[in-house]
C-alpha cells in the first residue's frame, strides 16, 4: 500500500510538473496571438487583455502589404534546397567514417565536430568579402552554402550513430551478396536509418526557417530575402506596426508547428533508436 501511495503521489507530482511546463511554452504563443487580433491603440493601453474585437484583417494585411508570400516562397525554397543537400551529403560522409574503414576516419570525425564549436559572427566578415568577390550576394546561394556547410557537422554526427546502430551482420550479409558500396548506402543504410534523416531534417529545416543573421548580411532585394528579413520591414525608426508584425509571427510560426505536429512520433522513434548504440 506504501508503494502505490508513493507511486500515486509521484504521478500527481509529474503530471503538475508537466502542466506548468505546458503552460510556460504555451502562453507566450498564446499572448502573440492575440495580440496579433488586437489594435495598435490596444496593444499600448492593454497589452495582457483578450482582444474584445478580433480584428483577422491584420493577417490580411500582413501577408500582401508585408511581402510575405514572396518571402515565405524563399523560405522554401532555401530550406528545401539546403535540407536535400545537408542530409545527402551529410550522410554520404557519416558513411564513409562510421562504416568503412580507413586510416584517418576518426580525425575526419573529430574535423567535422569542431565546425559545431564555430559560431556563424566569425566568418560571416570573411565569408561575405567572399559572395562578394564571386557575386554571389543577393540569391539563393549566398543563403544555401552557409546553411548546408552549418548543417553538415550535426547531420554527419546524428547520422553516424544511426548507421552505427545496424547490425554489422547486415552490411556483411549484403558484401556476401554482392552489393556495391552504393547500393548498400542507398537501399541499406539510409532505409534503415529513416528515423535519424527525420530527427536531422526537422533540426535542419527549423534552424534554416527561423534564421535571421545570414540572411540579413547577404541579401537586399526582397526577391530573395526570407520571411524573418521580412519581418523586419515591419519596425521603422519612428514606428512600429505591432499587430501587422505579430500577425506575420504567427503566420512564420504555422509551418515549424505543422512540421514538428506531422512528424512527432517518427522524430521520438528515431531519437530512441539512435541512442542505442554509437
Amino acid at each position: 500500500m506504501k508503494r502505490k501511495k508513493a507511486t500515486g503521489a509521484a504521478r500527481i507530482i509529474k503530471y503538475i510538473v508537466l502542466s506548468v511546463l505546458v503552460l510556460i511554452y504555451l502562453i507566450p504563443l498564446l499572448w502573440v496571438f492575440f495580440v496579433s487580433l488586437k489594435t495598435n491603440g490596444e496593444v499600448m493601453t492593454e497589452p495582457w487583455s483578450v482582444p474584445e474585437v478580433l480584428h483577422w484583417e491584420n493577417y490580411a494585411s500582413a501577408w500582401f502589404a508585408g511581402g510575405l508570400q514572396r518571402a515565405t516562397l524563399n523560405s522554401i525554397i532555401v530550406c528545401v534546397i539546403t535540407l536535400v543537400a545537408s542530409i545527402l551529403i551529410g550522410s554520404m560522409a557519416a558513411f564513409v567514417i562510421g562504416i568503412m574503414r580507413w586510416k584517418h576516419a576518426g580525425k575526419a570525425m573529430n574535423l567535422f565536430l569542431f565546425g559545431m564549436m564555430v559560431p556563424v559572427h566569425c566568418i560571416l566578415i570573411p565569408l561575405f568579402i567572399v559572395f562578394v568577390r564571386m557575386h554571389l550576394t543577393d540569391s539563393y546561394l549566398s543563403m544555401i552554402l552557409p546553411y548546408t556547410a552549418f548543417a553538415l557537422p550535426m547531420t554527419i554526427y546524428l547520422m553516424n550513430g544511426f548507421f552505427k546502430s545496424i547490425p554489422w551482420e547486415v552490411y556483411e550479409a549484403a558484401c556476401i551478396d554482392g552489393c556495391s558500396i552504393y547500393r548498400i548506402f542507398f537501399t541499406i543504410a539510409l532505409l534503415l536509418s529513416r528515423g535519424g534523416i527525420f530527427v536531422v531534417g526537422l533540426m535542419t529545416f527549423v534552424g534554416n526557417w527561423n534564421e535571421l543573421l545570414v540572411a540579413m548580411v547577404f541579401t537586399d532585394s526582397p526577391e530573395v530575402q526570407t520571411i524573418p528579413v521580412r519581418l523586419t520591414a515591419f519596425v521603422s525608426p519612428y514606428a512600429t506596426d505591432y499587430v501587422r508584425m505579430f500577425a506575420a509571427i504567427v503566420l512564420a510560426m504555422l509551418p515549424t508547428i505543422l512540421v514538428y505536429s506531422m512528424f512527432s512520433n517518427r522524430i521520438v522513434s528515431g531519437l530512441t533508436t539512435g541512442a542505442v548504440k554509437g
